[in-house]
């Protein structure tokens, strides 16, 4: 996978972890409120259920009160007072129902099969015995019992809340209910609504990660094709500055062998030609010979110290023979030499652990900084050459006393800056840096690399 992928990767999978992190937060935290919520909603509902069936037992024990408290009690009576109870209802599952103190059923108007029948070990089908727990909650004082019915309009077994109470003096269980499947209706239609709610959160929530993971991806892209079209510009500057730089150097070669080497051997030639000459006259002017040999012998060691200049220049064979401290010594005293401008140069540590690369590297760093001295620095006097350890690194300081020159500039200048860019280049490659300092007190090389072996 290229480096750009992985940049787009690493910013894109950090986001959605976060948004998979707040989807599970707001699914469990809704989670969490909707159960909370069902049950607020179903105690309210029961606890205004249960108060309307404590109300509706009231109006029943009302209904037979002068019977129940009447001074002459007997079975027509309480057959009269059953009488009452089966014609009150409400609506069309809503009834009275009356059993004895040992679970027989004594009146149920909506099913009259039961009317006689011991029910007391009757269960449910979750296997509670629901008239046992009606007589106990009766006997305890009465109040609220939920359990399962056969409810009559749908002849259905449904949950129903019960309300029943203790007629001790008759020994009857007075009792009525309320279904309550209107109930769970309810709650069903709040859980499916709450289903939706959280369906439609998470919804939103994958749709803003999927937009926010493609936007990123595009920015991303966006920049990887700026960022390559960049790179691809300053690639063919380059490749233009490196081509102009050997043709320049070429050029500048050329120039040496034509002007200097060549012209001292057509003058060698010239002398050696009027020395043979004079010697073939035979006329006794062995001195005038003598002297064109000897301008020849002069020429041709000017000749030789032009070759060992040129050879020099391309590569520097004190580098090899004597190490890099000779090398720059050597070149310090050229420029002096060709610039008339002092130079001063120290050497402190070990260096015989550079490789022949990291020496070449430091010289040609060495000879681009002294050329831009010699050719775009103004009023110097003065130039300091050191090289010294710093710890796990070689550092090489060149600095002037001249006018120094704006860095930014030169540096985004088309034109210019090409001596910095192969500088910064060459030391890279062996994975070196370059610092430029530079004000109006002067102009500061620095080049370091590292000390060792692999360098």
């Amino acid at each position: 996978m290229k480096l750009r992928y992985k940049i787009i990767l690493l910013a894109v999978a950090p986001l959605l972890l976060a948004f998979a992190g707040i989807a599970v937060a707001v699914f469990y935290q809704a989670t969490f409120l909707a159960k909370q919520q069902r049950s607020t909603i179903e105690q309210a509902y029961l606890a205004s259920k249960e108060a309307e069936l404590k109300h509706y037992v009231n109006l029943g024990t009302a209904a037979i009160s002068h019977l129940y408290n009447a001074r002459q009690q007997s079975a027509l009576t309480q057959e009269e007072a059953k009488k009452i109870l089966a014609a009150l209802d409400f609506g069309d599952d809503g009834y009275f129902y009356i059993y004895d103190m040992q679970g027989k059923n004594l009146m149920h108007p909506r099913q009259p099969e039961l009317v006689g029948k011991d029910l007391s070990g009757m269960t449910d089908p979750q296997g509670n015995l629901t008239i046992q727990d009606l007589l106990n909650k009766a006997k305890s004082g009465g109040g609220a019992v939920r359990y399962l019915w056969e409810k009559p309009s749908i002849h259905k077994v449904m949950p129903k809340l019960g309300y029943v109470v203790m007629l001790e003096k008759w020994g009857w269980m007075l009792g009525t209910g309320i279904y309550l499947d209107d109930v769970d209706d309810a709650l069903n239609k709040i859980d499916v609504q709450v289903a939706k709610n959280i369906q439609r959160t998470m919804s939103w929530i994958a749709g803003i990660a999927i937009i926010s993971a493609l936007l990123i991806a595009l920015s991303g892209l966006a920049l990887n094709i700026s960022e390559s079209r960049l790179a691809e510009a300053k690639l063919k500057v380059l490749a233009q500055s490196v081509v102009s730089s050997q043709e320049d150097e070429r050029a500048r070669l050329s120039r040496d062998l034509h002007d200097g080497l060549s012209q001292l051997l057509v003058s060698v030639k010239l002398q050696i030609e009027s020395g043979l000459v004079k010697l073939s006259q035979n006329n006794g002017n062995q001195d005038g010979a003598r002297n064109s040999f000897s301008r020849a012998t002069d020429q041709l060691n000017e000749a030789l110290s032009e070759v060992r200049r040129i050879s020099h220049n391309l590569r520097p064979a004190l580098l090899d023979d004597l190490g890099v401290v000779a090398a720059f010594g050597h070149l310090a005293d050229e420029f002096e030499s060709a610039t008339s401008l002092p130079v001063s140069f120290q050497a402190e540590g070990d260096f015989h652990a550079l490789n022949e690369i990291s020496n070449t590297v430091l010289f040609r760093v060495a000879q681009e900084a002294l050329t831009n001295i010699h050719k775009h620095a103004e009023k110097v006097s003065h130039v300091s050459m050191q090289l010294h350890c710093q710890g796990s690194s070689i550092c090489l300081t060149i600095s002037d006393d001249g006018h120094g020159f704006d860095i930014k500039g030169v540096a985004n200048h088309p034109h210019r800056g090409i001596g910095l860019s192969n500088m910064r280049e060459r030391l890279a490659a062996i994975n070196g840096s370059l610092e430029l300092q530079s004000n109006n007190a002067g102009t500061t090389v620095i080049a370091r690399i590292p000390n060792g072996e692999d360098t």
